[in-house]
């Protein structure tokens, strides 16, 4: 039996129904992924997925067990957890292991899920494409040669390899939905503040937000119930009650109101992509939706805006990796300046230094106002214009990448590889939740369909996501020799 192929909600079922147990679940994932070679894990922890799977079986057997007992998961290496490394894909946290577990390592562990291993990912949470990653990059199931997206990449190809049932993620400007685009699987951002960030490796504190990789919107409904949820520990959290995501996955979409943002289709965009994601938005069309054009104008500023505002957040936050208290530490440093100067640029990876050196600038003296500053405001207007879009719409739609999975080393220079997060970034500056789910291919590789709802909407999001996945087929498909 293919028990790998399998949902979360199909894998809950067999435990429940005693098909299989979490043991032999964990061992035949742990047998793939040692066998693989896509790189998607930094750390596989065979030995404590093992015990984690033997109490989960105590309490299946005993009938304590939740819905999600005993399910194996992939975490991005972001998430700090007790006793193992948390490196986020960088030199600079390789020797770095947690005392704490981060609130959604903490709630997956009382959900009593088994952690297989901590997924591969661009450093620092820094990259599209999976390739500036410490530990090498990640490879694309569906080809080989191409990139799985990034910076969740590690976590998009062990589910799509089937390494993995479902995977975390983060997003900051698209890093949940561009390598679930890329990898042809279903991935969710939540609004900003409906998940903990609390022991996340914080890139850009006011952007970055955590979410599930699944095979469907069904088990990214059956995860969020577990992530979702105030945190006091997190003061960008927010205090609001979480529904039952899986409660109203079966409502009808007839009437939706779908918005197309006429600059999602426009100069950039690979044909056989639109076609995609169009077929799919005629598709929800049959299903009862209604479609019409609308206009998000300073969408076009989002890619300026968000490579101002992150890179600011990140001069900050990562101030606190210098070598003296945790993390890689330069040899024989002759005095603090030189120790300072030497861990951080032996450290860390180029695009990294990029990113705060830009940030650096923007922010000293002379500058803040002429960037900084002026980015803040231009964000309040690409946030206006999703305000305005939805009060005559329920959902906007669009492609979640300008195109498919492109090749291992295509980018020489990491400008031009910013442009592919045009579609993404704005609903960071937002704070607004977005899904990709898989809506076909074009050139033999998977094409994501792009969700977006308005604050708290990810209900509505699930919901579309699945009764368009009850009408096709697409969530099911899987790169050969899975």
């Amino acid at each position: 039996m293919n028990i790998h192929k399998l949902t979360v909600a199909e894998l809950s079922k067999g435990l429940k129904n005693k098909e299989f147990s979490s043991v032999e679940l964990t061992k035949h994932f742990l047998a793939r992924i040692n066998q693989s070679d896509l790189n998607a894990f930094i750390t596989v922890t065979d030995d404590l997925a093992i015990d984690q799977a033997k109490a989960a079986d105590d309490k299946i057997a005993n009938g304590s067990a939740g819905i999600l007992t005993g399910i194996p998961y992939a975490h991005k290496d972001i998430f700090c957890t007790t006793g193992v490394k948390t490196s986020a894909g960088s030199k600079i946290l390789d020797p770095f292991i947690s005392p704490y577990d981060a609130t959604v390592s903490h709630k997956l562990n009382s959900a009593d899920m088994v952690m297989l291993g901590k997924a591969n990912m661009d450093e620092l949470a820094m990259g599209s494409s999976n390739e500036k990653s410490y530990y090498g990059p990640v490879k694309n199931p569906w080809n080989k040669n191409k990139v799985p997206g990034g910076s969740s990449g590690g976590s998009a190809a062990a589910v799509a390899g089937r390494l993995s049932p479902f995977a975390t993620g983060t997003d900051t400007g698209g890093s949940i939905r561009q390598p679930a685009s890329l990898c042809g699987i279903t991935g969710i951002k939540p609004t900003y503040g409906r998940v903990s960030r609390y022991g996340m490796i914080a890139y850009a504190s006011s952007l970055d937000q955590a979410g599930p990789l699944t095979q469907t919107a069904e088990d990214a409904a059956l995860v969020m119930n577990v992530m979702a949820g105030f945190d006091d520990k997190d003061s960008t959290s927010v205090d609001r009650a979480v529904p039952d995501y899986t409660k109203n996955l079966g409502n009808s979409i007839e009437g939706l109101k779908i918005g197309l943002p006429k600059e999602f289709f426009s100069q950039g965009l690979d044909s056989g992509v639109a076609e995609t994601v169009m077929a799919a938005v005629k598709e929800f069309e049959a299903m009862g939706a209604s479609v019409k054009e609308i206009s998000l104008p300073n969408s076009a500023h989002a890619i300026p805006t968000y490579y101002i505002v992150a890179p600011c957040e990140c001069s900050s936050n990562l101030s606190r990796l210098d070598g003296v208290r945790y993390g890689y530490r330069c040899e024989d440093p002759k005095d603090l300046e030189d120790l300072y100067l030497r861990s951080r640029s032996e450290g860390f990876g180029a695009e990294v230094k990029r990113r705060i050196m830009i940030g650096t600038y923007a922010l000293s003296a002379g500058y803040y106002d002429a960037y900084y500053l002026k980015a803040q405001k231009v964000r309040h207007l690409i946030s206006e214009d999703f305000k305005k879009a939805f009060q005559d719409v329920d959902v906007i739609m669009g492609p979640v990448s300008p195109t498919t999975a492109f090749d291992l080393g295509a980018f020489k220079d990491s400008v031009s590889m910013y442009l592919a997060d045009i579609y993404t970034l704005s609903l960071n500056l937002a704070g607004l939740p977005g899904m990709s789910i898989p809506a076909g291919f074009s050139n033999n590789m998977p094409v994501g369909l792009q969700l977006i709802g308005n604050y708290w909407s990810e209900e509505l999001l699930l919901n579309a996501a699945h009764q368009f996945q009850g009408q096709t087929d697409w969530h099911a498909q899987m790169p050969e020799g899975v």
